[in-house]
């Protein structure tokens, strides 16, 4: 993409609204543009953003066996009823009555609704186990929304739903988010710590939640510090084998991490005093066992082996997506702006042209952003008629994880820079060679 054709509102200074750094960042880098309390229209940069968040989070459910549907943003207060919801969920959730007079709601989530479409079609232990998920717009009427996309009205959600036979079936599907999750966030470049967490109005005895520390988190979180140095990495995973994925889920259960909601004091204290931390953490995703609270209520019975009609087990899994935007750029960024993980960067590299208009260097940037686009990559190619400085400053906002400046004074060498934003290092190579090493580093 070149610049002089994108639309990037950028901002040179920062809106008076925006408290947190994400809502600064994400406002002064044009990612994002409020349209009420809450709500946001997400602009091209934010958006590019957002679907490669999307892609993760589709690519590591189907990874774990799970299946995408897509429900509807309106659903009907019976269903609802019918589970005991309706009424007890709160404010929060937006209620409406259509044009027949019939009571609807903007989903804040949607066990009721995957319920429903279960019980309707399955009926058999044989059609076990199942796991349906979506990445879908919800809303809940926050009496305090703030901090852009941390903490909106209206967002966009992974939920996933998965329907089993047993206890330990549904135990088992579980630990498989759980280790799925932890891929996701790895390939986010966050380290997300699943943390022992209160179930709230979803219900469950079993949930964790998976924080991202950072300052301006909105959860005191307690932890022993050997947790953030685990990692999957390249671990190969068999979502089928129980006992590597309960052992996985040990690995990173074992250690102390609790929210302020459910910290123990007795059990921080005996870990080792160097290891005990106490900082702040920004929830990106929560996974819940709950049982048959709603497929008691709602009527979501299989037979079994013996003949019997038995209510299935559940779990729903929810993920952050639009919120996950945020989170990365308060655990990545400085001084000059964002800086992207590799893995969700809106474009691979930044393309500088320091003397726009000047013949040999026109030509050299367009054959390196042919040469890129070529290998697969995205480039942005900044070819304002713009001084240095300013070209700079923008790729420095907006985060991309990498630049090649392309100038007379080096070319006249035959090398352009090749510089890293998160360290600062540039070093000269041959066009080519840049070329290469961006190839190698996106895989």
């Amino acid at each position: 993409m070149r610049l002089t054709r994108y639309f990037l509102p950028v901002l040179k200074e920062t809106p008076a609204e925006a408290q947190i750094v994400s809502h600064r960042l994400m406002l002064r880098a044009g990612m994002i543009k409020q349209a009420a309390a809450g709500i946001y229209s997400w602009l091209p940069l934010g958006l590019k953003v957002l679907r490669r968040i999307e892609q993760i989070v589709h690519e590591e459910q189907q990874r774990a066996g799970h299946i995408p549907v897509l429900m509807p943003t309106l659903q009907p207060a019976e269903l609802w009823r019918e589970s005991g919801r309706y009424d007890a969920y709160g404010p929060e959730m937006l209620r409406i009555r259509d044009r027949h007079e019939r009571d609807m709601l903007y989903g804040p989530t949607n066990e009721e609704m995957i319920t429903d479409i279960f019980r309707a079609h399955v009926g058999s232990y044989k059609q076990l186990p199942l796991t349906l998920y979506h990445i879908q717009w919800k809303f809940r009427d926050e009496v305090r929304p703030r901090f852009g996309v941390m903490r909106g009205r209206e967002f966009l959600m992974k939920d996933g739903y998965n329907f089993d036979l047993t206890k330990a079936d549904a135990l088992h599907a579980y630990n498989r988010h759980m280790v799925s999750y932890l891929r996701t966030y790895e390939r986010m470049g966050l380290t997300a710590i699943p943390m022992r967490a209160a179930s709230g109005p979803i219900g469950g005895d079993d949930t964790h939640e998976f924080l991202v520390l950072a300052e301006t988190g909105e959860s005191e979180v307690f932890y022993d510090s050997a947790i953030v140095d685990l990692k999957l990495g390249d671990r190969a995973v068999d979502y089928g084998d129980r006992a590597q994925l309960e052992a996985i889920k040990a690995e990173w259960t074992t250690p102390y991490a609790r929210t302020d909601e459910t910290h123990d004091p007795a059990l921080f204290e005996a870990i080792p005093e160097a290891r005990r931390k106490v900082g702040r953490g920004i929830e990106v995703g929560q996974i819940f066992y709950f049982g048959t609270k709603y497929s008691e209520p709602m009527g979501a019975v299989v037979v079994d082996e013996a003949g019997a009609r038995v209510p299935v087990e559940m779990g729903s899994h929810g993920i952050g997506v639009s919120r996950l935007v945020g989170a990365i750029i308060e655990a990545s960024h400085d001084e000059k702006g964002i800086v992207w993980p590799e893995g969700v960067t809106p474009f691979h590299v930044g393309v500088v042209n320091l003397r726009q208009g000047d013949a040999a260097a026109d030509a050299a940037c367009e054959s390196l952003y042919a040469q890129l686009v070529a290998a697969g990559l995205e480039p942005l190619y900044d070819d304002r008629d713009e001084r240095a400085g300013a070209k700079f400053a923008t790729m420095d906002l907006i985060g991309l994880p990498w630049r090649v400046t392309v100038g007379p004074r080096g070319l006249a060498s035959g090398v352009v820079e090749l510089t890293c934003r998160r360290t600062g290092v540039s070093e000269e190579l041959t066009p080519d060679a840049a070329v290469a090493r961006l190839k190698a580093i996106y895989g």
